[in-house]
C-alpha cells in the first residue's frame, strides 16, 4: 500500500491533479461522493477516511429512518448513535478518468466494517462461492427512457406530459440510431473512457427508450461497472439537457425498465463451468445454480425488486417475470438459459428491474445459485411458450408488493445464512419504511389503479 500511495504521489504530482472525487454506494444504489483534495486522498489511501453514517440511515429521498428495532435487533445508525463517520476504504483499482470533468479522477469505497455496505455484501456473496470453487462472472443489461427535460422542467409539469426524446414505438430502429448517432456514439465513447463499454446499444421499444448492455466481467467489477453507468448516463444526459431515467416503471402506458442479470460461474482456473463437455447441455453445476435461482429469488426479490414502483412493472404481458419458472431461450419465464459455447452458455435472471441496487441483485443471484449448488436442489421442468398463465406453486410465484418481500427477506434463514443478522434486519427494515411512506402519501382514492403515482415519480424518476 505506501508503495502504491507513492506512485500515486508522482502521479498526481506529474498530472497537476489537485482534486478526486470519491463515491460510495448507500443502500438504494445510489452513489454518494464529494470532492476531495489529494493530500487527504494520499492520507486515506492507508487509513481510509470519515464519511458521515447518514447515507445508511435515510431513504433515496434523504429523509431519516424512524423505525423502531424488534426486540434482539439493532439499528445501524440514528439519532442514538448522533451519525457518526464510519470509516471508509479507496478502491484504488477502481479509478476512471470523468471525461468532462477537467482533470478530475473518480475513485469508488466501501466501509470498512461493511455490514450494510451493498459492495462488502456482494464480496461476502463471493467469498462463499469461492469456498467451494467457483467465481462469478455476469454482465448487466439496462433500459432507460431519455426525456428533452431538465430536472426543473419535470418538477414543474409535476412529472406530466413529458416531452419524450423520440417519439412512437421504435425498436432497434436503425432510423432513429442513425437520425440520434451523435448521442449514441458519445455514449458509447464515455462508456468506453470509463471502463464499462457496452457490448451493444440500441432503442427499445417504446418513445425516447434505449437499451444499454455493459460488458461481462469479473462480479465485483461488473457491480462496479453498473453502478457507474446507470450514474453517469444520467450525468451525460442532465449534461446535454436532457433527462434518463432508471425507475422500474415510469408510466402505465409502456413496460416497464428491466436490469436484467446474465450470470455464470468458472472455476478458480478460470475455466467456464456452465457446459457439459459432451454434451454441449447444462453441466450439472448450471442445473443445481439454475434450482437454486428457483428456490431462493422468492425470498430474496426485495434485493431484485426494492422499490415500491419496482412491483408495477413484474406484471403479466409486459416482458417481465411474474413466477419463478425457466426455459431455454424464452423470454417469458423468470430464468432464461443460454445455451452457446461454454465462454458463453449463461442464465438470465430477468426478475431485476433498472431500479435495483446492483450489488444487492447481484448479491440475490449468486447466493440464490450458491445455496442450489450447495444442496444439490433440482429445477423443475423447463416452461416452453408463454409462462404467464403456468399454474405454479404460490412458492414459485413473485411478491405482490414491497411489502411482502420485505416480509419474506426478514423470515428468510436462508438469507442471514448468508449476509448475517444485522444486513437482514437493516435492509428488511428499510423496505418496510419504504411501503409505508407509499402508504402515507397513497391518494385515498385512486381513479386508475393502473396508473403511476405522482409519489413514485417524485421519489424514483431522477434519483433511483
Amino acid at each position: 500500500m505506501e508503495k502504491d500511495t507513492q506512485e500515486l504521489k508522482v502521479f498526481f504530482k506529474e498530472k497537476n491533479i489537485q482534486y478526486v472525487k470519491v463515491a460510495i454506494t448507500d443502500i438504494d444504489g445510489v452513489l454518494r461522493g464529494k470532492y476531495m483534495h489529494v493530500d487527504k486522498f494520499l492520507n486515506s489511501t492507508e487509513t481510509g477516511f470519515g464519511f458521515c453514517d447518514v447515507i445508511f440511515g435515510w431513504d433515496s429521498a434523504d429523509n431519516l429512518y424512524e423505525f423502531k428495532p424488534t426486540e434482539g435487533e439493532e439499528l445501524f445508525t440514528g439519532w442514538h448513535t448522533g451519525y457518526p463517520d464510519q470509516t471508509v476504504s479507496v478502491i484504488l483499482d477502481s479509478k476512471r478518468k470523468i471525461p468532462f470533468e477537467n482533470n478530475i479522477l473518480l475513485y469508488l469505497s466501501e466501509l470498512k466494517e461493511g455490514e450494510v455496505c451493498p459492495r462488502k455484501t456482494l464480496k461476502t456473496t463471493l467469498k462463499f462461492l469461492e469456498s467451494i470453487g467457483f467465481k462469478g462472472k455476469s454482465s448487466l443489461e439496462y433500459e432507460f427512457f431519455l426525456f428533452r427535460e431538465t430536472p426543473h422542467t419535470v418538477r414543474d409539469k409535476d412529472f406530466r406530459n413529458l416531452d419524450s426524446f423520440t417519439p412512437g414505438m421504435f425498436g432497434y430502429s436503425l432510423l432513429r440510431n442513425s437520425v440520434h448517432s451523435d448521442l449514441y456514439l458519445e455514449i458509447l465513447e464515455m462508456c468506453s473512457s470509463m471502463d464499462f463499454p457496452l457490448e451493444s446499444l440500441h432503442a427499445e421499444t417504446g418513445p425516447g427508450v434505449l437499451e444499454a448492455a455493459i460488458t461481462v466481467d469479473e462480479t465485483l467489477r461488473s457491480a462496479d461497472k453498473a453502478v457507474l453507468f446507470k450514474t453517469f448516463m444520467k450525468v451525460l444526459a442532465q449534461r446535454k439537457h436532457l433527462m434518463a431515467t432508471f425507475m422500474a416503471k415510469w408510466s402505465e402506458k409502456y413496460p416497464g425498465q428491466s436490469g436484467h442479470i446474465h450470470c455464470s460461474l468458472v472455476d478458480l482456473q478460470n475455466r467456464p463451468v456452465f457446459s457439459n463437455e459432451q454434451t454441449g447441455e447444462m453441466s450439472e453445476v448450471m442445473v443445481h445454480f439454475l434450482g437454486g435461482l428457483q428456490k431462493y429469488m422468492k425470498e430474496f426479490s426485495a434485493l431484485v425488486a426494492p422499490t415500491v414502483n419496482s412491483y408495477r412493472r413484474l406484471t403479466i404481458g409486459a416482458w417481465a417475470p411474474v413466477n419463478m419458472t425457466w426455459g431455454k431461450e424464452n423470454r417469458t419465464t423468470g430464468f432464461r438459459v443460454i445455451l452457446g459455447k461454454p465462454s458463453a452458455q449463461r442464465i438470465e435472471n430477468r426478475l431485476p428491474g433498472a431500479d435495483a441496487n446492483p450489488y444487492l441483485a447481484l448479491s440475490a443471484t449468486f447466493a440464490a445459485g450458491f445455496l442450489g449448488i450447495k444442496e444439490k436442489i433440482e429445477p423443475t421442468k423447463p416452461t416452453y411458450g408463454g409462462a404467464y398463465f403456468v399454474d405454479t406453486e404460490d412458492r414459485y410465484r413473485v411478491p405482490v408488493s414491497l411489502l411482502e418481500a420485505a416480509k419474506l427477506f426478514k423470515r428468510s434463514k436462508a438469507a442471514r445464512s448468508i449476509w448475517g443478522n444485522k444486513f437482514v434486519d437493516h435492509f428488511s427494515s428499510t423496505r418496510v419504511w419504504e411501503y409505508e411512506q407509499y402508504i402515507k402519501n397513497k391518494p385515498i382514492f385512486e381513479k386508475d389503479s393502473l396508473k403511476v403515482p405522482n409519489w413514485e415519480l417524485k421519489r424514483y424518476f431522477e434519483i433511483i
